[in-house]
């Protein structure tokens, strides 16, 4: 069915990838070339699979939203699927469901994403479909304005979140003015002005070829791939001028602390700062610290505040990168009258891993985990294309898997409070509050 929900389908992508070890082969997990249009082609067979998992994502994301119109990549990708010069989006969506495939289309904050899974045998139709929904999208205007209206309906019950509420708060204390500090579904006002002929504008000058990767997963071979996917977007030609950049993130502001009042009996409260991307070597004992910390259910903060304090329910930890910046975060929700108590220990553990070397035992059972888990295991096409593109479109290389395992096999005490040192300093987190005030 063609998904009528905005996606943020990149950051899952992004959360995916600071999440998975290595598979247990070294061979490439996909072929790689690049087409004459500047399309970057991925293509991982899969004979024995009957479903074929296609993904095209472009740099289209919320960071490039100008500046008085918040909210309108997400929106075009809300419509993508809408409507085409060929069909409307309810003929879409009946051509899709006759041969039981998925069509569907989203925006997040780095780029924007069309997603295809259907039976080897309907192939073609389902890459015909894809095109259109690519290239000649209508953006029906009864369909904007219906989507600006679900989208503003969906910001407003997201109000009634203390987390959401919560993490669009601490975004502008972590990454300032950089778009990654604004929501990238925008605010009810932003996308309350938006037009279809922003819509149009957008996907027309940001939508383009040299910034496209195609991931195709299943039972299809490479020269199958390249001539279905050149007869279908080889014509697909860049707007003039070079692509738009975006800014790595700089330095944010300094810590802040910010306190927002809901009549709730449980309080959230995030506290957050910048870290790095998966490109920085020290990405790695980052990620060991940080499941030392608060990863699970043996971490330290878990043993601190709900097991011996019996303070919160949950309490864990975790890095959050992206392709111009990263953010680490702590989270929990407690007891309004156990705040204090609960943001004290949390600095305590944060000064103590910056502090003291962690123990053979801690540093074995979070290399263990980080390496032996598998949480989005590469079983289905859709998980391969999806890890795949995410790992090209962060520009990491096909054999990210294999080094990440050995990186963090590689991590050491000293590693680890080596980069405690660097990032958990408690003086450097802003703090974000939300509940009932005193």
């Amino acid at each position: 069915m063609v998904s009528r929900r905005p996606a943020a389908l990149v950051l899952a992508l992004l959360l995916l990838i600071a999440a998975v070890p290595a598979t247990p082969t070294a061979a490439p997990l996909a072929h790689r070339e690049v087409l004459p249009n500047g399309i970057v082609l991925l293509v991982a067979e899969r004979p024995a699979v009957p479903i074929v998992a296609v993904r095209v994502y472009t740099r289209a994301g919320a960071v490039l939203d100008p500046a008085d119109k918040h909210g309108l990549a997400n929106l075009t990708g809300a419509v993508l699927t809408r409507g085409t010069a060929k069909r409307t989006g309810p003929e879409l969506d009946a051509a899709i469901e006759f041969v039981g495939g998925s069509l569907e289309a989203g925006a997040g904050r780095d780029g924007m994403t069309v997603s295809l899974s259907i039976l080897r045998k309907d192939l073609d139709l389902g890459l015909d479909l894809l095109q259109e929904v690519l290239l000649t999208p209508a953006f029906p205007e009864a369909e904007v304005k219906r989507k600006v209206g679900e989208i503003q309906a969906a910001i407003k019950r997201s109000e009634e979140s203390p987390q959401a509420v919560a993490a669009r708060a601490l975004s502008p204390l972590v990454y300032g003015v950089h778009p990654y500090g604004r929501p990238a579904e925008g605010t009810v006002e932003s996308v309350g002005k938006l037009t279809r002929a922003d819509v149009v504008a957008f996907h027309r000058e940001r939508v383009r070829p040299d910034t496209a990767i195609v991931s195709v997963v299943g039972a299809i071979t490479v020269d199958e791939a390249r001539a279905a996917i050149q007869r279908r977007l080889g014509g697909w030609t860049a707007p003039p001028g070079p692509a738009p950049a975006v800014a790595e993130a700089p330095a944010g502001p300094p810590p802040q602390s910010r306190e927002i009042s809901r009549e709730l009996t449980q309080t959230t409260l995030l506290m957050g700062r910048q870290a790095i991307r998966q490109a920085d070597p020290e990405y790695f004992p980052l990620v060991v610290a940080s499941y030392i910390l608060g990863g699970g259910s043996a971490s330290r903060l878990y043993s601190r505040v709900r097991d011996e304090g019996g303070q919160a329910y949950a309490i864990y930890s975790y890095v959050s990168p992206g392709r111009y910046g990263a953010a680490f975060v702590v989270s929990t929700q407690t007891r309004t009258a156990e705040v204090g108590k609960v943001t004290a220990t949390i600095r305590n553990e944060l000064t103590r891993m910056t502090r003291e070397t962690v123990s053979d035992r801690e540093l074995d059972l979070a290399k263990s985990y980080l390496i032996g888990s598998f949480p989005f295991r590469l079983d289905t096409s859709s998980k391969v294309a999806d890890f795949v593109l995410a790992i090209e479109s962060q520009a990491l290389g096909l054999d990210y898997a294999d080094r990440y395992r050995a990186n963090i096999a590689r991590v050491t005490a000293a590693d680890v409070q080596r980069v405690a040192a660097k990032f958990f300093t408690p003086e450097q987190f802003s703090r974000v509050v939300v509940g009932k005030l005193p």
